[in-house]
Formats: C-alpha cells, structure tokens, sequence
C-alpha cells in the first residue's frame, strides 16, 4: 500500500462506506476492520476494490498455526493491500500466516503486506500488567513483539505512535509502523489511550497512520481527510 492516510471505514453495511468513500475524491487507502467484515463477507472488500479503493483488511488473526495460515490462504486471493495477526500468537503461527500468504497469492500478483498487532492503543500499561500478566513497560512489550514479527519475516507491525521511533531504531526504517490513535489537535480521544496528531506520528517514524472518527464523524469530511493528509505529508516538504 502507499503511505497516504489509510482511513477506518467503522461502518455496519457496505453501501454507508460507499456512500461516505464517494464524498471523498481520489483513490483512498482504506481499512476494512471486524465490524465491516464479519456482518458482510468478502463481498464488502470486492465491492471497495472495485471502487478504486487500496484497502488495508484489519482482522487481527489470532490462532493456532494451522488455521491462520489455511485463512491467509483465501485472504491472499481478495485482492488486499495488507493484512495481520496478533503477534501474542507466536513465531511459528506469524511463519505460518506468512508462507498461507505466500501460497494464496495469484501468480503475477503482489503478496499482500503481514504486519502484527502489538499492543492495542486502547491498552494502558497498567492493564497490561494486571489483565495481561506481562511485566515491565509497555515499549518493553510493544518492541519485544516487533522484534518477533521482523524474526519470523513480516513486514511490520500494528503500534502506537509512542513506539514508533524505538521500533525504527530496532527494525529498521523500511520495516512497517503502521500507527492508529491519530487524531487532529484538539480531538476527542474516545477509547484510545494512546493519540498523537499526524505530524506527530510522522516525525515519531511512524509509516502509515490509520485515521477513523476524526475523519468519519467530522462535519465535512473531505475537509478533515485533506487537514490529515497536509499534516502527514508535511514532514516531507
């Protein structure tokens, strides 16, 4: 996928994304997540790439070996720009989601981008530790699970724009941070514990944001995805 702004497509039913995508002119990077998904089927994704969409397939895969890598196999075939796991799935379930990929992915076509989920931006340190059982800080955490991802050949991973730049430092600037929790100076945070604006995740390392209800709720949409993209495409100039 290309680095613009991908935005969340949080809706219910493929023709409120469609019908909200068509307000917005030029071919978007988009993210097709659960809710989308799972009420609809793969319909939804052929529907949005049809459209002219690079979409992004947010399914945060988390399960034994065997079966990631059999449901990577079908996803490699949607046409998708990028997909992922949960990295708390383990090496050999990442080797495995890669190589159902690799497999799936029609001749003279373009693997899809793997990257793994770390920790959710929704997730403090605390609850970490508490819920999860997992010692010490979340960086620690975050940076433990991207080594693993790179390790096990992927191509990225899921992060908070907190953890970008040690992530670049660890994994290189050509391995994918791919940042969520953006939102423009002055929004609300809604469930996210971890934001930072566009330019702020640019300047982190991040290399790809994913932008939802700062865009998706706004008055004028259009104007807010444009607002995003001056931000993130600013540290270029």
């Amino acid at each position: 996928m290309n680095d613009s702004p991908i935005i969340a497509l949080d809706f219910p039913a493929p023709d409120d994304a469609l019908e909200f995508l068509r307000d917005i002119p030029g071919r978007l990077s988009v993210k097709i997540g659960m809710e989308l998904y799972l009420q609809n089927g793969p319909s939804v994704v052929e529907r949005i790439r049809e459209a002219g969409h690079d979409i992004f397939l947010d399914l945060k895969l988390h399960d034994i070996p065997n079966t990631v890598g059999q449901a990577m196999k079908g996803l490699a075939q949607l046409g998708v720009g990028m997909v992922n796991v949960h990295a708390a799935g383990g090496r050999e379930m990442m080797e495995r989601a890669l190589e159902g990929l690799e497999a799936g992915t029609p001749a003279g076509a373009e693997r899809p981008a793997l990257i793994a989920v770390t920790q959710l931006t929704s997730t403090g340190e605390d609850q970490m530790r508490l819920e999860q059982g997992i010692a010490g800080t979340l960086e620690q955490s975050v940076l433990r699970y991207a080594r693993l991802a790179k390790d096990s050949g992927l191509d990225g991973v899921v992060c908070s724009v907190h953890e970008a730049a040690a992530i670049r430092s660890a994994c290189g600037e050509s391995f994918l941070k791919v940042t969520p929790g953006i939102r423009l100076a002055g929004g609300e945070s809604q469930d996210q514990k971890r934001i930072a604006t566009p330019l702020e995740a640019r300047k982190s390392g991040s290399t790809h944001i994913v932008v939802g209800r700062a865009i998706t709720k706004a008055a004028d949409p259009a104007e807010a995805y444009g607002a995003v993209k001056r931000q993130w495409e600013e540290w270029n100039r």
